[in-house]
């Protein structure tokens, strides 16, 4: 026998730690390689931890709900001799060999029937499948994807008018924060009050958002931009581009393509802190915030600077398609060096965001309202948007933020037929 080590594994680009949401297994189960032994939340992602071995758990260092940085031991598995190389085909005969009773048992066992993982969820979700009624053949009655798509293949699906509420992959734009210990007595409970336990991803949001007014600097700008010409652009074309291409043309894909175009100019404000120094990001990969329902999710186009407007509007679209069916990926939330946020989707005129720490600044787009405005000495009825402008002070300054959003300023105001080709 061998004691094998099983520790935190990184489940995203620049994830530093994880939460150990629950655990999948107990001391004493038996384990095959690959199968899922806990469920861990990070800042990215929420992802099942494999076993890297076939055995027994031997002892698990890590309690639910504690947090512990990448590469850390979280169990002991005890193997035959052979260790990883160990194949579960032996593991599967030592266990034949214990007897037809032991086997009985372990069909009886039930206590993982509920225990879902993210894909049999989402299968479960699309196909309208009750999992009430699936059996599962995993570990203590856990349904498997295999389990789910054996249901698929034999045509008698057991259907559900109840929808499976699905956990998504997601990401909040800051990594964590370091525990903190309140000061202050919290608050109490009255009659009439409902409280709502403070968990999973909104947990790390509140985490994420004391972080990111803890270590950056905040520092605000606005400019106002008169967009008359990009809105008589866009209603011309919004119904032969929707009829021609499937997907809306959206107001958004526009200030996307020239905040693009800008930080080709301004790299500044596509940098990220890092300490000692700062890091200039080659790449301009947007990032964006998507709604659905009561959750934001927070993909990002890659090379948004090479995509057309058209590349754009698609790509929002696709991602927005992809939040509301719960199909986004840890790809597509990671890479974001800057993040623009439309704000005025929800009717909003003027708000300041928080900084997605690491990134150097957040643009919130408000929403187009008709104003008066004084041209040539005459008033006249004009589409009127507010760019509000976050940066991080340690990294950027108001000069080469003023110069940024006045090249986003002139961009949009001449947007026009005879300037911009969306296609």
């Amino acid at each position: 026998m061998a004691t094998e080590k099983i520790t935190m594994p990184q489940l995203g680009e620049s994830v530093t730690e994880g939460t150990i949401s629950s655990w999948l297994v107990k001391a004493g189960d038996h384990v095959n390689k690959y199968d899922p032994i806990a469920e861990v939340m990070t800042d990215k992602v929420n992802a099942e931890v494999p076993s890297s071995f076939t055995g027994l758990i031997k002892e698990i260092v890590v309690p639910e709900g504690e947090t512990v940085a990448v590469g850390e031991l979280i169990c002991y598995v005890e193997t035959e001799a052979g260790g990883a190389n160990e194949t579960s085909t032996s593991a599967t005969e030592k266990l034949e060999s214990q007897g037809a009773s032991q086997v009985q048992v372990k069909s009886s066992d039930q206590s993982m029937k509920k225990r879902y993982s993210p894909a049999v969820l989402r299968l479960a979700q699309e196909n309208n499948i009750d999992l009430e009624q699936v059996t599962g053949t995993g570990r203590g009655g856990r349904i498997t994807r295999k389990d789910i798509e054996k249901v698929m293949a034999s045509g008698d699906i057991p259907t559900s008018n109840v929808q499976v509420a699905t956990p998504v992959v997601t990401e909040d734009i800051q990594p964590k924060a370091s525990k903190t210990v309140p000061h202050a007595p919290q608050p109490t409970t009255q009659v009439g009050d409902i409280e709502i336990p403070v968990t999973g991803v909104r947990k790390i949001i509140a985490q994420n958002m004391v972080r990111s007014k803890t270590e950056i600097p905040h520092a605000w700008m606005m400019v106002e931009v008169d967009v008359t010409d990009l809105v008589n652009y866009r209603n011309k074309l919004k119904n032969e581009f929707k009829k021609n291409e499937g997907y809306n043309l959206t107001y958004f894909a526009f200030f996307v393509k020239a905040v693009a175009q800008a930080l080709k100019k301004f790299p500044q404000l596509n940098s990220t802190w890092a300490g000692d120094k700062i890091i200039q990001r080659k790449d301009i990969n947007l990032s964006i915030a998507v709604a659905k329902d009561q959750e934001l999710f927070v993909p990002v186009i890659k090379h948004a600077d090479e995509k057309s407007i058209k590349g754009i509007a698609r790509e929002i679209n696709e991602l927005a398609l992809k939040a509301r069916t719960n199909k986004l990926t840890a790809d597509d939330m990671q890479g974001g060096t800057f993040t623009v946020n439309n704000t005025g989707s929800f009717g909003s005129v003027q708000s300041m965001g928080v900084i997605n720490h690491p990134q150097a600044a957040i643009l919130q787009v408000e929403s187009i309202v008709k104003k008066p405005v004084i041209i040539n000495n005459m008033f006249a009825a004009r589409d009127i948007v507010n760019l509000c402008l976050s940066l991080d002070h340690r990294i950027l300054d108001g000069l080469v933020c003023g110069k940024f959003l006045a090249d986003v300023k002139e961009t949009l105001e001449n947007m026009n037929e005879n300037t911009v080709q969306v296609y």
